[in-house]
């Protein structure tokens, strides 16, 4: 038996403690469950049906939440001997995930859906219903620690595994949220849990891990932006930073800052030079703008709506404190992207609840809409969206209207 100990921290015994157990169909989600189960908590399987299910089981197999994932969850939970529920939360996993979604691409930004669907549907909607089953916690196969601070308030940190930590996708969680959070697997490493899942005999022991999109399973996420918002599909130019026409496009929507391939003007310059990429996108004017590697450089990004995770975070301009010039800015490790280590930063927070960060080492490829969290060693101290990276007003000479 696993010892969860410090990774559950609740006052009440096992057998005394009702735990719901959010089982997504996969391995994770249901060695989190086995490992309860085993502990002798109280537990209650509940899984989410988000997006259609016939077009799910229809895709491939490496998305979560609908299909074959629910068919799979029920069998663990009765191999498990738990009872189980599956929720029908498909009118709000459109309205808060996919219409965010497309709205962001039509926006020229670059979402990260999974992140809405933790902050919305599963640690607002799921964290409600668990209290109304008279929970104690909610455990999730999330690879992060909930640690108890200095104070005696959750604080969140990276899981041991680099390799499998999915702190940055957690950033927008709330500290009442934390409160109630458990995440089991966060000590722990890939091999070790399909160990578990094979010991405990699971049949989704080696099921594939789910990285694709959940409602983009075949990867095509322009078609479903166009279909759902037409607009975003509308002609318009692609041009260098000095403004010249170098051809043209169907639609921001098929591009992405960084983007390299599929430009159709090339790759390069007249021909010859440094090779094209996508620097920034404009919407407003159905403009791509194009230009060399060293265009996409970013030092300073502005981050909008943070959620501050850390009780250190004292010292904020927003009247808490008079005196912030020896606490701002701070020496911190900033995330940009969910594949990417931590790099050296400088953060400031600034009164209007965003941030300034100014990156130690040149960033490339920073997009808005994506997410920018904030690290002390493995702790999160928040996080939010990034906004301007300055990359127009250094980079792109290019006139704002057509």
């Amino acid at each position: 038996m696993v010892d969860l100990g410090p990774s559950m921290d609740l006052s009440k015994p096992p057998s005394e403690t009702r735990v719901v157990a959010a089982m997504s169909g996969g391995v994770d989600s249901s060695v989190v469950a086995a490992l309860l189960a085993e502990a002798g908590y109280d537990v209650v399987g509940v899984t989410l049906q988000l997006y259609d299910s016939g077009e799910a089981a229809a895709a491939a197999t490496r998305t979560c939440c609908a299909g074959q994932d629910i068919y799979d969850a029920r069998r663990v939970a009765d191999r498990l001997d738990i009872p189980h529920y599956v929720l029908d939360y498909e009118s709000r996993f459109r309205e808060d995930v996919i219409d965010d979604f497309v709205d962001s691409y039509v926006r020229g930004e670059t979402p990260i859906p999974c992140i809405r669907c933790n902050q919305t549907v599963k640690f607002r909607d799921l964290l409600a219903k668990a209290r109304d089953l008279g929970a104690d916690a909610l455990a999730t196969g999330h690879y992060v620690r909930r640690v108890v601070g200095p104070g005696g308030a959750g604080e969140l940190h990276a899981g041991v595994s680099p390799e499998r930590d999915q702190s940055y996708f957690l950033f927008a969680t709330t500290h009442d949220q934390l409160d109630m959070l458990r995440f089991p697997l966060g000590d722990m490493g890939k091999d070790e849990v399909r160990a578990h899942a094979r010991r405990f005999g699971l049949l989704n022991a080696d099921k594939p891990d789910s990285q694709d999109i959940c409602f983009v399973p075949d990867g095509d996420y322009a078609s479903l932006v166009t279909k759902l918002r037409p607009e975003a599909a509308v002609p318009g130019e692609i041009v260098d930073l000095d403004g010249q026409v170098l051809g043209n496009h169907q639609g921001i929507v098929h591009f992405t800052i960084g983007q390299r391939k599929g430009l159709g003007i090339g790759g390069r310059q007249g021909g010859a030079g440094d090779a094209l990429y996508v620097v920034r996108l404009d919407p407003q004017n159905a403009k791509v703008i194009v230009g060399p590697r060293a265009a996409l450089e970013v030092t300073v990004i502005e981050v909008e709506n943070v959620n501050w995770l850390s009780d250190d975070m004292s010292a904020l301009p927003n009247g808490k404190s008079s005196d912030t010039s020896s606490v701002w800015p701070m020496e911190i490790e900033a995330r940009l992207r969910s594949t990417q280590r931590p790099g050296p930063a400088l953060l400031t927070p600034t009164a209007d609840g965003g941030a300034r960060l100014e990156m130690l080492q040149p960033q490339l490829g920073v997009a808005p809409g994506q997410a920018a969290v904030f690290y002390r060693d493995s702790q999160v101290l928040g996080g939010g969206w990034i906004g301007n990276t300055g990359v127009s007003a250094k980079n792109i000479r290019v006139a704002s209207t057509k």
